[in-house]
C-alpha cells in the first residue's frame, strides 16, 4: 500500500485542467431560446437512435447535458417517445437490424419532422460502409437535414448541427428532400 500512495504522491495531478468558460453561449443562450421559441413555439424535443454506432457519438451528445454546454437551459431537451419529438438525431451507420425501427421511429413523429445525421457513420457509413450488415449511412434510410462530420464530432458540432437543423426551417409534410445541409469537420 506504502509503494502506491508514494507513486500516487510523486505522479501528482494527471487531468487537464477545466475548460474556461464561453462567455459568448452565455449570451448567445437567451437569443437561441428565443429563436427555439419563434420557430416552434415551445422547448425543441429531441428524440435519438442509436442505430448501430460504435457509441462514440452517444458518449458526446450526452455531454451536451452538463453544465458547460447546458443544452436544457437552451429550451432543448431529449424524449424517450418519437411522439414527442421534433428532431431526429440518428448516430451511427444503419445496420440492417436497426432500418425497421429507424423508419418507425421517424414515421411516428409528428410532421414537420427535422433529421440530423450524427458522425461520418451517420453520414455515409464511416468505416463500416455499406455492406451485407449496413444500409449505410442515414440518408440511404431517411430524408436528412443537417449532417454533422466527424469521428465522433465535439458536443459544440453536434450543438451547431442541431441549431442549423432547426433555423434551417421545418421539412414540410410530403415534401420533396432537399440536399441535406453539411457541417465542415470542428478542430478538437
Amino acid at each position: 500500500m506504502i509503494p502506491i500512495l508514494l507513486k500516487i504522491l510523486k505522479t501528482g495531478i494527471v487531468t487537464e485542467a477545466a475548460p474556461a468558460a464561453r462567455e459568448e453561449w452565455r449570451t448567445r443562450a437567451i437569443a437561441i431560446q428565443r429563436e427555439i421559441l419563434r420557430l416552434l413555439g415551445r422547448a425543441l424535443v429531441i428524440r435519438m437512435v442509436d442505430a448501430g454506432s460504435c457509441n462514440g457519438c452517444e458518449l458526446e451528445i450526452q455531454a451536451l447535458g452538463n453544465p458547460y454546454y447546458n443544452l436544457e437551459g437552451l429550451g432543448i431537451r431529449f424524449a424517450a417517445s418519437p411522439r414527442h419529438a421534433d428532431l431526429l438525431l440518428v448516430t451511427g451507420p444503419v445496420s440492417k437490424h436497426m432500418e425497421m425501427a429507424l423508419r418507425a421511429a421517424y414515421e411516428a413523429m409528428p410532421a414537420p419532422k427535422l433529421v440530423v445525421a450524427i458522425g461520418d457513420c451517420g453520414r455515409d457509413g464511416g468505416i463500416f460502409g455499406a455492406g451485407y450488415a449496413t444500409c449505410g449511412g442515414v440518408s440511404q434510410v431517411l430524408p436528412v437535414d443537417v449532417v454533422v462530420p466527424g469521428c465522433p464530432p465535439p458536443p459544440s458540432a453536434v450543438l451547431q448541427g442541431i441549431l442549423t437543423a432547426i433555423q434551417g426551417g421545418r421539412s414540410a409534410p410530403g415534401a420533396a428532400a432537399a440536399e441535406p445541409t453539411r457541417l465542415e469537420p470542428s478542430p478538437r
